[in-house]
């Protein structure tokens, strides 16, 4: 300043304007260097900083060039040139130094914000991450940071001690619980979901009350986000699910195995013994002959044991169409590729209803994608209506339209037979 003034003196100008120019010249001096300084910051030393992350074999260095960290962080230098240069103008020294520490303040504060971003992403790139998400506890740490932060601000600006404030700020908790209650319950329930291990991203969970039935794609600290499979997005509240109950099918995906659980209803009337014809039929099956020999001889061994009648079919034991059927989708079952041999496999009759028998098939596919599974499902109902006639049986349905032309039909037929 005193080189500048020197120099101006010597040009003949008056004092006022030798005061007035200088402090311009000085202004525009330290404006000149803190550009040139941000400028080899950024050029420069960020693009050493990229070369060597470039040439990294860890991913997490790629990560902290995308976050731009050392970006933000190269913005303190013209920060930093311009504090100790306050001292130059005595007059607003106080003034000029307040607004850098605020900015330096604000850049860490951004700075800060953008690390904790580098390390919730370099923690995804591990598979734990999907076990135990830790982005609702970032979330946590940003409130804390821009709390304090903003703070160390005020503090700055109106020069004083950040704990004063701080102590202030314990008549305003309850306005603070107030306005941060869905915070406070989401980092509650978000460690209770974590500990128990509830529910993870990648996890297929149902949740009628909010028509939630797809995959979590985002856990945060103060919600849960579901993509449906219609491929619409519902966010459930964190807390919604400690306090009410969701179904987690990752149990099934991981089991390797899901379930088939569908009845076929059967036409009581279509239920009988097996005669001679039957029998010889059920025979030639391939998953039949064996069972169909094995029973004969079990049969006629405990009726010629009890001496049975054998003029009458209620006497004894008899075959019957509808327990070789059974039988039958029993043995099909355990022969078909895709279902799981390990787990539980049942063909049972239910309670009859006014609708038929019902025969239900319990059993495990071996692949739990959705298009395999119903696929599985769709061929095996497939082939057990095909097969139904062939043992004697009808599948029961309600009357159709068709069904009652053909009535009608029949009865003009028979009319005209007669007269």
């Amino acid at each position: 300043m005193d080189f500048i003034r020197n120099q101006l003196e010597e040009l003949g100008m008056s004092e006022p304007s030798i005061g007035y120019l200088s402090n311009v010249i000085m202004v525009v001096l330290i404006a000149l260097i803190s550009i040139i300084a941000n400028y080899i910051a950024k050029q420069i030393v960020l693009k050493t900083v990229h070369r060597i992350v470039s040439h990294n074999r860890f991913k997490w260095g790629h990560i902290v060039v995308q976050k731009k960290l050392f970006q933000k962080l190269s913005h303190l230098v013209p920060a930093i040139i311009i504090y100790y240069s306050a001292y130059i103008f005595p007059s607003y020294q106080a003034l000029i130094e307040k607004a850098a520490m605020t900015y330096m303040i604000v850049i860490m504060i951004t700075v800060l914000n953008a690390l904790l971003n580098v390390f919730d992403d370099i923690y995804r790139t591990y598979e734990v991450s999907k076990i135990r998400p830790i982005k609702s506890y970032i979330q946590v740490a940003k409130i804390v940071l821009f709390i304090i932060g903003g703070i160390i601000v005020i503090s700055s600006l109106i020069g004083q001690n950040p704990f004063i404030i701080l102590s202030g700020l314990g008549a305003l908790s309850a306005v603070l619980m107030l306005i941060f209650k869905d915070s406070i319950l989401g980092l509650v329930a978000g460690v209770q979901l974590s500990s128990n291990d509830m529910v993870r991203v990648g996890d297929w969970i149902e949740m009628p009350k909010y028509n939630a039935d797809g995959d979590v794609i985002d856990i945060t600290l103060n919600t849960v986000k579901v993509m449906n499979f219609d491929k619409t997005i519902t966010m459930i509240p964190s807390y919604a699910l400690i306090s009410d109950s969701f179904r987690n099918w990752r149990g099934m995906q991981l089991s390797g195995g899901r379930r088939i659980k569908r009845s076929i209803f059967i036409d009581i009337s279509s239920i009988r013994f097996c005669n001679e014809e039957m029998v010889a039929e059920f025979e030639k099956i391939h998953y039949l002959s064996d069972y169909v020999t094995s029973k004969l001889k079990e049969i006629e061994a405990y009726n010629t044991e009890r001496q049975v009648n054998r003029e009458s079919n209620v006497n004894g034991r008899q075959l019957t169409n509808i327990g070789v059927f059974r039988e039958y989708i029993h043995q099909y079952l355990r022969h078909h590729p895709k279902i799981n041999k390990d787990m539980t496999m049942i063909v049972r009759q239910l309670a009859p209803e006014d609708r038929g028998l019902p025969l239900e098939i319990y059993a495990f596919s071996n692949d739990t994608n959705w298009g395999v599974y119903e696929n599985v499902q769709a061929d095996i109902f497939d082939h057990i209506f095909a097969v139904a006639p062939t043992f004697g049986l009808r599948a029961f349905q309600n009357p159709t339209g068709h069904d009652i032309v053909q009535l009608k039909e029949t009865h003009e037929k028979e009319y005209v037979r007669e007269y």
